[in-house]
């Protein structure tokens, strides 16, 4: 059984925008509460503060190719403490626009991932990583070949694997 680190309440929703640079203009008390920074030493500072060393860099590239195509993503994401802890998310980033439709920033909402999935999902990311060390093609190769399985675009793979409880 994969070790969820801080669990998440069913309340939870850990919230924050960026820039485009990915830095942090604004999170809310649950994302200091689970990740253990104050507001100072967040805002200003890139999102990837809390990036997992156990998260392979396939998934980030996929979530930054999607939007800054000016599309919403859904990801399961290892999250890490100031403290050096750990927590799994369930996240959806999506872009923010302008008057005129041009992307200004990105808005996240995180909140609880279903366990069963964090348990799947996290063997898929360890696969990924080992893969990386190869290149960022062949971690990204191994999610289209599940993808390719499972017959179901990354959204949808994800969204299925969240509603299975």
């Amino acid at each position: 059984m994969i070790d969820l680190g801080k669990e998440l309440k069913n309340s939870t929703l850990i919230t924050s925008k960026t820039d485009l640079k990915g830095k942090v203009v604004y999170c809310n008390k649950d994302f200091i509460q689970y990740s253990g920074y104050k507001e100072e030493e967040i805002f200003g500072k890139p999102h990837s503060i809390v990036r997992h060393s156990d998260m392979p860099r396939a998934v980030f590239k996929l979530l930054w190719d999607y939007v800054q195509r000016g599309e919403e993503i859904f990801a399961f994401v290892k999250n890490k403490t100031k403290s050096g802890g750990h927590y799994w998310v369930f996240a959806n980033v999506t872009p923010s626009f302008d008057t005129n439709n041009q992307i200004v920033g990105y808005y996240s909402v995180r909140r609880k991932p279903n366990a069963k999935a964090v348990e799947k999902i996290a063997g898929v990311y360890r696969e990924m990583k080992n893969a990386e060390s190869q290149s960022m093609e062949a971690s990204l190769a191994v999610l289209h070949k599940i993808l390719d399985k499972s017959k179901m675009d990354y959204n949808q793979l994800i969204l299925t694997m969240q509603d299975k409880a």
